[in-house]
């Protein structure tokens, strides 16, 4: 099993972070099985692509919410790390304050 859960959609509310705000959160190493993606498909082209972050940010954004991990951005990156046969990745974790379980 390469992640703990495969969702389609978010089910935390909107943080509304800008991208600015997500690169002031310094990434930390997360297990990949810890967590749960927030897309159910993938584009097979970006998997692929050398440059898949040249627009973006190098670290995958996760929320965590309610106990969970959720991947926002970074499905692309996740996989391939797996791929290469790694168990973690770095990602910027914002933790959304709200319900608990």
């Amino acid at each position: 099993m390469i992640f703990r859960a495969v969702r389609d959609g978010r089910p935390y509310p909107e943080h509304n972070l800008t991208l600015k705000q997500w690169a002031e959160i310094p990434p930390r190493p997360l297990r990949l099985d810890q967590l749960i993606t927030t897309k159910r498909e993938l584009a097979l082209d970006k998997l692929l692509a050398e440059d898949s972050t040249f627009y973006g940010d190098l670290f995958p954004h996760v929320v965590q919410w309610n106990g969970g991990l959720y991947l926002e951005d970074g499905l692309h990156r996740a996989l391939r790390a797996a791929l290469q046969q790694r168990n973690q990745i770095h990602a910027r974790v914002f933790v959304l304050a709200g319900a608990v379980e």
